[in-house]
């Protein structure tokens, strides 16, 4: 069931079968309790129901004329029982009457209340989109050799954007890419979100050396002393032709290597904190390397993915579902994932944001 919902450029309101199911029996038995109401006499009624009417329409409509003309034509109907229920006072009549009146009135003013509200609601969602699409652009499907994919699902039903950034730069000095997950959600979060992603952006492109970029990211991170936060992130540096891809994991997941139907995990050469925490251990960020070979596939994610839990508090068994997947279209892969993943968690949906991004090799 699809209704008008009377407001510029919001879509029209869309009902689930079980609602559609539930407001069609509701409908049944008001015209049950009408015949009902004719066939039982003159000295009883069930006109006051009748106010039911408008109410059930108000349900399924964004416009304030449909309950209106509802209760009109509920009005009419109190003034037809009331000819065939002659033997009750007129106060019982008036009363039904007054009822059907304002419960018309109330439902036509709830609707233009939440018609108003969708409105607002549809209009900070298309900034939201504006906002994600202007930090996470999404990046090209074939650089060289490389294909990427990438996909990204806010927790939330009505968000667009949320603490996991991404982003797919071309340089000098190779295809270098960043994953991450800032600590925390709201409006702070997207605001580090944007500030990792503009330092990112920029140094990838003059900072030859992938650890001291993340360096300049912890850097920047630190810099926001007023909220503290950090955020885990993955660096990769793709040489071109296939050279050796060098990472950097700054206390994030570890990359999922999928090799001739097996997956391995890249770990780093040693632990390092997430950016904005570096100053607590006086260390550094060290730089892993593979070298690629033609059909492999590297899976990023983040924690939403491998944190989402089951009805019974099971973790996602990323590694062990990667191998069954579709892998020769990164976009089918991240497709089939995420589908995966959805059935996994159930109605219960996803507990935190989540960000995959697949890296294959063609032959």
């Amino acid at each position: 069931m699809t209704a008008d919902d009377g407001l510029a450029g919001v879509p029209p309101l869309h009902l689930p079968r079980r609602t559609r199911l539930l407001l069609y029996g509701s409908f049944a038995l008001l015209v049950g309790a009408v015949v009902a109401d004719l066939a039982s006499g003159p000295g009883t009624t069930l006109s006051p129901v009748l106010a039911v009417a408008p109410v059930l329409t108000g349900a399924i409509t964004r416009t304030a004329r449909v309950p209106l003309i509802a209760g009109a034509i509920a009005v009419l109907a109190v003034g037809l029982l009331e000819t065939t229920n002659t033997d009750l006072p007129s106060e019982v009549h008036v009363t039904a009457l007054i009822t059907v009146l304002a419960a018309t009135l109330a439902s036509a003013a709830n609707v233009v209340l939440v018609a108003a509200r969708e409105r607002q609601l549809y209009q900070v969602r298309t900034v939201a989109e504006a906002a994600q699409r202007a930090l996470l652009r999404p990046p090209p499907e074939r650089i060289g050799r490389l294909r990427v994919a990438v996909r990204y699902v806010a927790a939330a039903a009505e968000a667009r954007i949320g603490g996991d950034v991404y982003a797919v730069v071309d340089t000098r000095f190779g295809v270098r890419i960043l994953l991450g997950d800032v600590q925390g959600h709201g409006l702070p979060a997207v605001e580090t979100a944007a500030d990792v992603l503009g330092v990112f952006r920029e140094a990838a492109r003059t900072d030859p050396d992938l650890t001291r970029l993340a360096e300049r990211l912890d850097a920047a991170l630190t810099a926001r002393a007023e909220d503290g936060r950090f955020a885990t992130a993955l660096l990769l540096d793709v040489a071109p032709d296939r050279g050796p891809v060098t990472i950097v994991n700054c206390g994030h997941p570890h990359p999922l290597l999928r090799r001739a139907g097996r997956v391995s995990d890249l770990e780093p050469p040693f632990p390092a904190p997430p950016l904005g925490l570096l100053g607590l251990t006086g260390g550094g960020y060290p730089a892993g390397r593979f070298e690629p070979r033609p059909g492999d596939l590297l899976l990023l994610h983040t924690d939403g993915v491998s944190e989402a839990r089951d009805a019974e508090g099971r973790f996602y068994p990323l590694a062990e579902r990667l191998p069954g997947l579709p892998a020769v279209n990164p976009a089918d892969l991240l497709g089939a994932l995420l589908a995966d993943v959805d059935g996994w968690v159930g109605d219960a949906g996803l507990a935190d944001d989540a960000a995959v991004l697949a890296l294959r090799w063609d032959h």
